[in-house]
């Protein structure tokens, strides 16, 4: 059972760390975007904004909703990462009682 359960924890860990650093570009593509920095009518900034919009709205959307608003500063994507990395740490420590 545990022979299964640690790389399946492992590839869990390496995806959540994987999309920790897709909310991050998404957050500095759309501060470049913002400050006229990339063009967003370029069509491959356009679509590189689009897939990441499409993978980080299902997450970042409902945090959103709950944080007060702040005036123009977007904390959803700090949020979303402060839980990823409590999530990561809660498998770690599940991990390493496995082993």
């Amino acid at each position: 059972m545990d022979i299964i359960l640690v790389p399946l924890f492992q590839i869990i860990l390496m995806v959540i760390n994987l999309y920790i650093w897709v909310v991050i570009i998404q957050a500095i593509l759309s501060w470049l975007i913002a400050f006229n920095v990339v063009n967003p009518y370029n069509q491959v900034v356009g679509t590189i904004g689009e897939v990441l919009r499409r993978l980080t709205e299902p997450a970042l959307g409902p945090i959103r909703r709950r944080l007060p608003n702040l005036g123009g500063v977007d904390l959803s994507p700090l949020v979303l990462i402060l839980g990823l990395i409590f999530v990561q740490m809660v498998l770690e420590q599940i991990l390493f009682r496995l082993v």
